[in-house]
C-alpha cells in the first residue's frame, strides 16, 4: 500500500493537484482528500494510476559516476536539471537521485550503462559504510563507484575495485547509500515502456479532442 506521506510529496510537485489526482484514477474530487486523511483506503486498481499522475517513481540522474577513471564534475557539462530521468518499476522516496555508472572496474557487479539509485543526502557516518559499495565524492570533487574500506585514520578511506588498483588514503566529501541497481538492459526495457505509455497517452488524448 501506498505511503501518504508519499503521496503528499506527489502533490508539492509543480502542476500536481488533488483535482488532477482524482481524474487520474476516475474518482471523485472529494475522494483524494478522504484518502489523506485516513477516511478512505487506496484500492489496488488505483495504486498505478496514482504512481504515474505523481510520477511517484520517477528519479532524476544526476550524472555520471565512475567505476573505473574518475568523474569530475566540472567536466561533465551536465545540466543542473541532470541527464533526465529514471522510471522506477515501484515508487521510491523522493529523497533519492541517481547515477549512471561510467567505467568497467566494478565488473562483474556494475556494468558501464547500469544505474544506481543512492539517496541524495549521507544518512550514516563514515564507519558504518566500512566493507560497502557506495558512490562517493572526494574532498577534491572527483566521483567514484568504490568499495570504502578504512584508511590510515579515522577520517581516511582507501576506495577498492573488482578490478582497478586501489585508491589509498583520500577524504570523502560525500556517502551516495546505494538504494537500488538497475542494469542497462532493465533501464532501456523500462524507457521503452514509458515511451510506450506516452504514446498511447497522447493517442488517447488525440481521440478525446476529436470527439468534442
Amino acid at each position: 500500500m501506498l505511503d501518504i506521506k508519499l503521496i503528499e510529496r506527489g502533490l508539492d510537485k509543480p502542476g500536481k493537484t488533488k483535482g488532477g489526482l482524482a481524474a487520474a484514477m476516475g474518482v471523485r474530487p472529494g475522494a483524494v482528500s478522504e484518502i489523506l486523511s485516513g477516511i478512505r483506503l487506496i484500492k489496488a486498481l488505483e495504486i498505478a494510476a496514482i504512481i504515474d499522475y505523481l510520477e511517484l517513481n520517477s528519479v532524476p540522474i544526476m550524472g555520471r559516476v565512475g567505476a573505473g577513471a574518475s568523474i569530475e564534475p566540472e567536466h561533465e557539462q551536465v545540466p543542473p536539471e541532470g541527464l533526465g530521468e529514471v522510471e522506477l518499476p515501484f515508487p521510491i522516496a523522493e529523497e533519492t537521485i541517481a547515477f549512471e555508472v561510467a567505467g568497467d572496474s566494478m565488473l562483474p557487479k556494475y556494468e558501464s550503462g547500469d544505474v544506481i539509485v543512492v539517496y541524495r543526502e549521507q544518512r550514516h557516518p563514515l564507519s558504518s559504510f566500512y566493507g560497502e559499495e557506495a558512490a562517493v565524492r572526494l574532498k577534491s570533487g572527483e566521483r567514484y563507484l568504490k568499495t570504502i574500506e578504512r584508511g590510515k585514520s579515522s577520517t581516511l578511506v582507501n576506495l577498492t575495485s573488482f578490478n582497478a588498483k586501489p585508491i589509498n588514503g583520500v577524504r570523502l566529501e560525500w556517502i551516495g547509500e546505494i538504494c537500488v541497481t538497475l542494469p542497462r538492459g532493465q533501464i532501456e526495457r523500462l524507457r521503452a515502456r514509458a515511451a510506450g505509455r506516452a504514446r498511447r497517452v497522447t493517442k488517447a488524448h488525440g481521440a478525446r479532442g476529436q470527439e468534442k
